[in-house]
């Protein structure tokens, strides 16, 4: 038996939620399928270490951060960007703070509070959320698994949020891409990720310490963050903001010293006893620490007689990123040449895309979330229209 709906979103991710509430605010009846157990799993987790909502700084910086899809998403994130989005989160009583660095978050900082009142928000519009319901095929009408069995909705407008294709355990693994043909697909590749470095036993103790005040830089791109030494290799949000360049193959070099020239660091070395170990040098004249020490020794040996340039410009040999389902977000999916502007299928008329599962990409520290609420609202905004003119013009 087909069951009939007015409105049907698939994936009960922030992408889908927003869908969900613009639909809602319309008057339109929805029903929200998710397949796990619980909604927004994968916000809950980025939660846990605090819950960084969006961006605080100008329009035109914040849209640079989405690279390639930056023009297709103008319009999104323009009606909903940073702004638009601590607003949204202030009405669901989240009370929030702008860090030192232009990240907001929310003073819980955990996504438990804002999550909760959000679903309360959605179900006084009559939002209904269906879990453990996943979404196995379509041909004329949706089909999913369900503790029930096999189940069948025929709704007049759709919006899917199906996420990309990392985290698998919390969602996000992209099986639903085997429902499209190639050509409305880019393939999936890691982003936000880690990457391998073969390193030596000699940085084992270093295994887990932070390399704080430093520039990354990758081809063009160059940023001021913190990364993490790990035993496989080198993750945290500085390598993320560099992940997309070094993905696609440019190399990684760490300015370890970025507030001093390279003629500084020479005044400064000039002044230690050239009988001491260069080791020893560089650690009392410049205050290093053990992990930029180490990560001296093991990537720049043999030591130059002049080793100030090599402090400002340290090559580090990546062997390449950790696989696609240890990475925070992918690139690649459903094309946007694939879909009108509204969002929506041009083979599929009156279902539409939204969140990770469209061919966009951005660093982590807000964007994410920002463009997966942007779309969501969007691609909902944009099915609400298109369900009243249908309704408009089908005769009575």
């Amino acid at each position: 038996m087909v069951e009939r709906l007015s409105a049907l979103v698939i994936g009960a991710g922030p992408a889908g939620l927003m869908a969900a509430q613009e639909l809602g605010r319309a008057g339109v009846s929805v029903v929200v399928t998710d397949a796990k157990p619980s909604v927004a799993r994968k916000l809950l987790m980025a939660g846990k270490s605090g819950l960084n909502l969006t961006k605080d700084e100008g329009f035109d910086d914040f849209l640079h951060a989405y690279g390639d899809a930056a023009p297709v998403l103008r319009p999104m994130l323009r009606q909903f960007g940073p702004d638009q989005v601590q607003d949204w989160a202030k009405a669901l009583g989240q009370d929030l703070f702008t860090g030192s660095s232009g990240r907001v978050f929310p003073k819980a900082m955990k996504a438990s509070p804002l999550l909760r009142a959000w679903l309360g928000d959605l179900a006084r519009l009559g939002v209904e959320i269906r879990p453990r319901w996943r979404w196995v095929g379509w041909n004329g009408t949706f089909g999913f698994d369900t503790p029930d069995g096999r189940r069948d909705l025929h709704p007049d407008i759709c919006v899917l949020a199906c996420g990309g294709a990392s985290w698998a355990r919390l969602g996000s693994d992209g099986a639903w891409a085997g429902l499209f043909g190639p050509g409305d697909l880019s393939p999936f590749r890691p982003a936000n990720m880690g990457f391998i470095v073969d390193w030596s036993d000699h940085m084992r103790p270093h295994f887990g310490q932070p390399l704080k005040n430093i520039a990354l830089h990758a081809g063009d791109r160059a940023v001021r963050a913190e990364c993490v030494i790990s035993k496989r290799g080198l993750e945290g949000g500085g390598i993320y903001a560099v992940s997309r360049d070094l993905r696609n193959g440019a190399a990684l070099y760490l300015d370890l010293l970025p507030d001093l020239t390279v003629e500084d660091i020479r005044t400064r070395l000039t002044r230690t006893d050239p009988k001491q170990s260069v080791k020893n040098r560089l650690r009392k004249a410049l205050k290093l620490d053990p992990a930029k020490l180490a990560l001296i020794m093991e990537c720049a040996r043999p030591l130059p007689a002049d080793i100030a340039p090599v402090l400002k410009h340290l090559p580090v040999p990546l062997v390449g990123p950790r696989p696609i389902d240890e990475a925070i977000s992918t690139a690649g999916g459903l094309r946007f040449d694939a879909l009108d502007a509204g969002l929506m299928l041009k083979t599929h008329p009156g279902t539409f895309a939204a969140g990770e599962m469209l061919d966009w990409e951005a660093p982590t520290g807000g964007y994410l979330l920002t463009g997966c609420l942007a779309t969501g609202r969007w691609a909902g905004r944009a099915a609400a229209e298109y369900l009243q003119q249908r309704s408009a013009s089908t005769p009575r």
